[in-house]
């Protein structure tokens, strides 16, 4: 560290706000906000041992900083989200949504109009959602269309126009769904009310609705307007109808923020539930591409400041899974641990591991070798291991009652079998079946060959069995001097339970895990492979077995008629003259005679 950055760092203010790294180009790497800068800054530099890898490159690229204090520690969230946004530093979170989402949009002008839009507009007019989906939108401005008719033309519905009659009533009037304030036909206060309720609907407010529809429906039916009555009575049972629908939990349950989160190596994936008497009336995804190690509170913290600025949410309560940083002491943060809020919760997660399968999925087609990235973190991370597995090889031995034993070694490469690189073991050293001493066979001879050629050794070796095969295993790669170089895991196959040396205790993976379909794929191949081979070797057993019963055929005629011939069924084929040319005509005749006697 150079004496400028130690002056600064000496200097640092004990108060809330944020601070810039900047590296040797003067470009901003990494904006960071904090409760008090003068520890959080500090604390980057006085470590000796950083959590990860990132961390510690970030740190050796910091050439410069800049600070800026704020009064309270909102305020230097809120800057940080803006600056992160502005200039997108290299080693910070990025939000990867693209800000077109489903918004309902209540313009800002007399007899406002009420539409679907996305990417909003900063000129006064009100805007309500993001919907999870356009459908769901739909179906709430269906509802809204259906209790109050309202105008969807251009006109300029001034005072002036309306008196002078320049507009005539369309056919939306003639249909009902329009009252014809362009006539004069509603008066601007009659359209406001409904305005009104139609905010007070897509608030998730349906009891003021309900109140209000119930007193115009007797007042309709004093007046002995009965048809009218009935119209009101009609939009009262649809709002009943929707919030029958609509209603997840407690309707006690108001004005509440739901935040969930799921992390995968590359992103992290926030769903937002906005709750209003029991309803979801508002929900939304976003997404991050990581840039360091962050955890699930920090990344938490972000998503809920988006959102909350985006869908100019004040609700006093916010759920979240885990405990996130309470940066505005006006708002209870809760992670329930039963009941309907947690309930909650459920449903959210629900929402984001659909979004998160579909985004993925996405991903994996159009970028092949980021889904080889996050399978090979994603094995890295539930085999424990210290390295990505990309080079990864599998034993099985096949065997018939101790006869013609083999053992089979296959090869994954990033995920995907390189049958190039498989090898086949015919076990020399073993008498009867041993499966023990056969892979103790197939392992030495391996890696003893692999060190003698210098080639690469695996990332990962997995071997179909339990502790006891993994003993030998074990104990063949220490005889090797290759134990400890690379992992070494054995798949049990009556649970599929993964076991690792001297560990008495087995891992249980998820079984609709990546992970284990990729062992259990490696393991399956290596069967097939062994399996494969052992019945060729069987079969060219028993045919020599054969052919050398023959009397006059000897173990060399046997195996030279072998070796041209391939198998006893090709040497039925051949004619005599073919024969001749290989053993002769004293044994062609001897053979003949056999074969035709057989």
């Amino acid at each position: 560290m150079d004496q400028k950055l130690k002056n600064k760092l000496s200097k640092l203010p004990g108060k809330p706000g944020i601070y810039k790294y900047f590296n040797s180009e003067g470009k901003i790497i990494y904006i960071g906000k904090a409760k008090n800068i003068k520890k959080r800054v500090s604390s980057y530099f006085t470590k000796q041992q950083f959590e990860n890898r990132k961390t510690e490159i970030l740190v050796s690229k910091i050439a410069d900083l800049e600070f800026t204090v704020v009064n309270t520690e909102i305020d230097a969230l809120l800057l940080e989200n803006s600056l992160i946004k502005e200039f997108k530093p290299k080693y910070n979170i990025n939000l990867k949504d693209d800000k077109s989402f489903p918004l309902i949009r209540i313009t800002n002008e007399r007899f406002p109009k009420v539409y679907a839009m996305r990417n909003p507009i900063k000129d006064g007019s009100e805007y309500f959602g993001p919907y999870s989906s356009p459908r769901v939108m739909h179906i709430v401005l269906e509802l809204v269309k259906k209790l109050y008719p309202i105008r969807n033309c251009n006109f300029n519905l001034s005072e002036k126009n309306i008196v002078s009659k320049k507009f005539n009533v369309c056919l939306e009037y003639q249909i009902g769904n329009c009252k014809g304030p362009c006539e004069g036909l509603e008066s601007e206060e009659e359209y406001m009310e409904s305005i009104k309720s139609i905010k007070n609907i897509l608030r998730g407010n349906l009891s003021e609705v309900k109140v209000h529809l119930k007193s115009q429906m007797m007042k309709s039916a004093k007046d002995l307007r009965f048809e009218e009555a009935e119209k009101y009575k009609n939009k009262i049972e649809a709002l009943k109808s929707f919030q029958a629908r609509t209603t997840v939990v407690n309707h006690k349950i108001h004005n509440v923020d739901v935040f969930n989160i799921s992390i995968s190596q590359q992103f992290a994936f926030v769903n937002y539930l906005k709750i209003a008497n029991g309803m979801i009336i508002q929900t939304h995804t976003i997404e991050y591409r990581k840039a360091m190690d962050e955890t699930e509170s920090e990344i938490l913290e972000m998503a809920i400041l988006e959102m909350r600025l985006r869908c100019n949410s004040t609700a006093p309560e916010i759920i979240t899974p885990v405990k996130v940083q309470n940066f505005d002491p006006d708002i209870k943060f809760l992670v329930p641990k039963a009941g309907d809020k947690l309930k909650l919760l459920q449903i959210s997660m629900t929402n984001l591991l659909h979004f998160k399968k579909e985004k993925l999925e996405q991903y994996d087609k159009t970028d092949p070798e980021l889904r080889v990235n996050r399978l090979m973190e994603q094995m890295k991370e539930d085999l424990k291991l210290s390295v990505q597995p990309r080079y990864i090889e599998c034993f099985d031995n096949s065997n018939l009652q101790g006869s013609f034993p083999v053992s089979a070694c296959v090869v994954f490469r990033d995920g995907k079998p390189s049958k190039k690189d498989y090898r086949i073991f015919n076990i020399k050293t073993v008498e009867g079946p041993n499966d023990f001493a056969s892979m103790d066979e197939a392992v030495s001879r391996r890696y003893t060959r692999l060190l003698n050629e210098n080639q690469p050794l695996p990332d990962l070796l997995i071997i179909d069995g339990g502790k006891g095969q993994l003993s030998s295993t074990v104990a063949a790669l220490k005889k090797t001097g290759v134990y400890g170089k690379f992992a070494v895991v054995g798949i049990a196959k009556r649970l599929e339970e993964i076991y690792y040396p001297e560990d008495p205790l087995p891992l249980y993976i998820d079984k609709k895990s990546e992970t284990l379909k990729i062992i259990q794929q490696l393991r399956d191949e290596a069967h097939r492979f062994g399996i494969t081979r052992h019945r060729n070797r069987r079969s060219k057993g028993s045919l020599g077995t054969e052919l050398v019963d023959i009397k006059g055929i000897g173990k060399e005629t046997a195996r030279t008629l072998l070796k041209s011939f391939k198998s006893v069924k090709n040497i039925r084929k051949q004619p005599e003259e073919e024969l001749e040319k290989v053993i002769g005509k004293s044994k062609t005749k001897i053979l003949l005679e056999y074969l035709s006697s057989s």
